[in-house]
C-alpha cells in the first residue's frame, strides 16, 4: 500500500423516512444524495460512490446522472459507481457515460464494475438470468477493449461485433479508472487481476481478516498475469458514525433491522437480531459503526490487514434519515479521517 489511505462513502440512495415515519419520494432522496456528496467533498473525503438498483427501496437507477449533479457542485472529490451492473448494461454506453462524467468533472470519474447483488435489472432489460456468468465475462472483455481508447475490433456470442470502431468521448488524461467489485468469489478476484483492474472487496458480513486470502490471491494473480502488482485494493463496508458507540448503534439498529429483514425475506435469511448486530459492530465484525475513535480504529485495522489503499463506508442503511447521514458524514471527514491517517502513519 503506497501513499495516504483514501477514505470514501458509498450510498445506494436508500429510500428514507420523514419525521412522521412516511417514506420520502424518490425524487427527494435523489436530491438528498446530491447534498450528501457535496458535504463529503466539503469535509475533505476522497471518494463518493453511488450504487445502481432497480427497486422501490432504492432511488438511484442512473448513478452517472446523480454523480454529474454532484460534480457540478464540487471541485476535488472523486466520483464513481458502487457498483455499475455491467452484466445488464452495454459496455460501450457504460464507458461513454463515465467518460462524459470524467470530462465534466475535470478528471474525477471512476467506475466500479460488478455483477450486483440484486437481479431486477435482468428481466427489466430483457436478459436471461441463466446467462449471468456469460454476460459479465463477455461484457467485461469488451469494456476492457473500449477502455484502451483505440479503434475496437471485437466479437462475442451475446452482442453484435465491433469492427475498427472508435468510442467517444476520450478520457482527457490517461485511462478511465476502473475497479472490479467482488463479494468473496475467488474467480472474480482472478478476473480483476487478469484485466489489470484494481479490486474492491465488499465486506458486508464477518471480519475483514477473512478476506486476507483474497487479497493475497489478487496480488499473486497480478504477478502471474504480468500486471502491475502495486494496483490498489479497496474495501467497502456498511457503517455509521455518531458521538458515542451506543448512540451510533441505537440510531442505526432499527433501520438496519428493517433493511436486513426486508432483503432477508427475499433470500431466506433468518430474522435480524440485536445480538448479531452487536457482534458485527464489534472489533471483528463488518459493521463500521460507533464513535469517531471506534470507527477510525476499525478502518485502520482492516486497511493494514488487507493492505488496502481505500476504505469506503456504505453510509446509507435502509430508512436511516438524511439528517443522521449528514451528521455522520461530517464526523467522518472532520474527526475520523484525521485519526485514521494518524493511526496509519
Amino acid at each position: 500500500m503506497a501513499g495516504k489511505l483514501e477514505l470514501g462513502i458509498d450510498t445506494f440512495g436508500d429510500v428514507t423516512y420523514d419525521a412522521d415515519g412516511a417514506p420520502l419520494p424518490q425524487a427527494q432522496v435523489l436530491r438528498n444524495v446530491v447534498a450528501e456528496g457535496v458535504l463529503a467533498d466539503r469535509v475533505g473525503l476522497d471518494f463518493f460512490g453511488v450504487g445502481e438498483h432497480h427497486r422501490a427501496d432504492f432511488a438511484v437507477s442512473a448513478p452517472e446522472v446523480v454523480l454529474a449533479a454532484i460534480a457540478g457542485q464540487t471541485e476535488r472529490i472523486h466520483l464513481g459507481s458502487a457498483v455499475t451492473v455491467l452484466s445488464s448494461d452495454d459496455p460501450v454506453r457504460v464507458f461513454q457515460r463515465f467518460a462524459t462524467l470524467d470530462g465534466v468533472s475535470g478528471g474525477r470519474a471512476e467506475v466500479i464494475l460488478g455483477r450486483g447483488s440484486f437481479i431486477e435489472s435482468f428481466p427489466l432489460f430483457g436478459l436471461d438470468l441463466a446467462q449471468y456468468e456469460e454476460l459479465f465475462e463477455e461484457k467485461l472483455a469488451l469494456f476492457a477493449e473500449v477502455r484502451k481508447q483505440q479503434p475496437v475490433t471485437w466479437s462475442g456470442e451475446l452482442r453484435a461485433p465491433l469492427s475498427g470502431q472508435s468510442v467517444y468521448p476520450h478520457i482527457e488524461h490517461g485511462l478511465l479508472k476502473t475497479w472490479i467489485g467482488v463479494g468473496g468469489s475467488p474467480e472474480s478476484v482472478v478476473r480483476a487481476a487478469h484485466y489489470g483492474f484494481p479490486l474492491v472487496l465488499a465486506i458486508i458480513g464477518g471480519g475483514p481478516m477473512r478476506f486476507q486470502p483474497l487479497a493475497e490471491l489478487y496480488r499473486n494473480a497480478l504477478g502471474q498475469f504480468g500486471q502491475d502488482t502495486s494496483l490498489p485494493i479497496g474495501v467497502h463496508s456498511p457503517g455509521f458514525i455518531a458521538e458515542t458507540d451506543e448512540e451510533a448503534k441505537d440510531i442505526l439498529w432499527p433501520h438496519y433491522e428493517v433493511m436486513t429483514n426486508r432483503i432477508g425475506r427475499e433470500r431466506g435469511w433468518p430474522p435480524a437480531s440485536r445480538a448479531r448486530f452487536e457482534h458485527e459492530a464489534g472489533a471483528d465484525g463488518a459493521l463500521v459503526v460507533g464513535s469517531p475513535e471506534t470507527v477510525a480504529q476499525k478502518i485502520a485495522y482492516a486497511a493494514k490487514g488487507l493492505g488496502a489503499s481505500r476504505f469506503d463506508i456504505k453510509m446509507s442503511n435502509g430508512t436511516l434519515p438524511h439528517e443522521d447521514l449528514m451528521r455522520s458524514i461530517e464526523l467522518y471527514g472532520t474527526e475520523v479521517a484525521p485519526r485514521v491517517h494518524e493511526l496509519m502513519s
